[in-house]
């Protein structure tokens, strides 16, 4: 790693910098309504649910989950399945079901009062080094720092870094610079303004450098090397699958699968269904899939729909038929529980976003 203590925002400008970056912030950043608490449960709900997550989506999660659970007690007395309702289409359901349980352990364990500092808050479920850092410095005024992508990105052209910033090695000098950085005045703040400025005006493509208020202390602006930083591994190409899903109907209901609690859309319910594997028509896939996984068997009616649909690593097709059962007592061997469910009640469930 190249040594980057000699520059301006490390040695004899860190003040200035500081004051620069923080007041734009002031005056600059996006009016947020869940901005400006000092709770810190509300701090915790809103940094969780935006891993992962861009403002302008997770916002009105926000919003409503504090509105039902505006206490870390109601959150902890509340069932798994409204938390999972709430949370319906934000994705990445593991965040709402860790939120659930370390509410039921900070109210069982510690009262209901959240830590205090980064390094016992990092002891909670679903609560890493970078969600620790905010709510610590946001809430509470520790000299904790945090790095994200956005942090990143800003510090690597501030230090004109050639590095990778994916590496171990990239991440953790990152690490270090923001602690020396955040030392200092409203550590919260100066956190949330790096972050911002990173959001705003040190975006990936297209930094509006004209706007910058701390571009006199960037190096990559100083070389004009800022749209060709930071360095990152490039993507490797997204896998692509085909899924076929059966509406089974019977009586003007249709039966549901609840999905396990651990794992990926964990505590979810959906159509029974799955992979369509390698040469495999869609029919012998979803008469396959349904004797795997309810030990029935199927009489394909109808193409009902087809879905387009990304996840983080992956993309989907998914080619839902409508069906109805030959033969055989639906049985759950790959879900926890099976219901026959009429339409107008689908909205008591929480499905997963496709």
């Amino acid at each position: 790693m190249t040594d980057y203590s000699t520059s301006a925002i490390f040695s004899n400008k860190k003040t200035a910098f500081r004051r620069a970056i923080m007041h734009w912030y002031t005056h600059q950043a996006r009016d947020l309504s869940w901005r400006g608490t000092r709770d810190p449960y509300a701090i915790w709900v809103a940094e969780i649910i935006l891993q992962q997550t861009r403002v302008d989506q997770g916002t009105p999660y926000i919003e409503r989950f504090l509105k039902q659970f505006p206490t870390v007690h109601t959150l902890a007395e509340a069932d798994e399945d409204a938390v999972l309702k709430l949370w319906e289409g934000l994705g990445y359901y593991t965040r709402a079901r860790n939120l659930h349980k370390a509410a039921q352990h900070v109210v069982e364990h510690r009262q209901g009062q959240l830590p205090t500092n980064a390094k016992e808050l990092e002891t909670l479920p679903g609560v890493g080094r970078y969600t620790a850092g905010a709510i610590a410095s946001i809430a509470f005024e520790e000299t904790a720092p945090v790095v994200d992508g956005n942090v990143k990105r800003v510090l690597s052209r501030l230090c004109n870094c050639p590095d990778n910033i994916d590496t171990p090695a990239t991440t953790n000098a990152i690490w270090e610079w923001m602690t020396t950085l955040v030392r200092g005045k409203s550590p919260g703040n100066f956190n949330q303004s790096v972050m911002e400025l990173g959001a705003k005006i040190c975006t990936p493509r297209n930094p509006i450098c004209t706007s910058c208020p701390v571009q006199r202390y960037c190096l990559a602006y100083a070389h004009d090397t800022q749209s060709t930083l930071p360095v990152r591994t490039p993507k490797k190409k997204v896998p692509h699958h085909q899924i076929v899903v059966a509406a089974i109907k019977k009586n003007g209901r249709y039966l549901l699968g609840k999905r396990p609690s651990e794992g990926m859309l964990g505590g979810l319910w959906e159509f029974p269904g799955g992979k369509v594997e390698s040469g495999e028509s869609h029919e012998a896939a979803l008469h396959r899939e349904i004797a795997e996984e309810l030990g029935i068997r199927i009489e394909i009616l109808d193409a009902l729909c087809t879905v387009e649909h990304a996840y983080s690593h992956f993309k989907i097709t998914l080619h839902v038929y409508t069906c109805r059962q030959s033969n055989g007592t639906p049985t759950p061997k790959a879900h926890t529980e099976l219901k026959w469910v009429y339409p107008k009640h689908f909205e008591q469930y929480t499905f997963p976003k496709a």
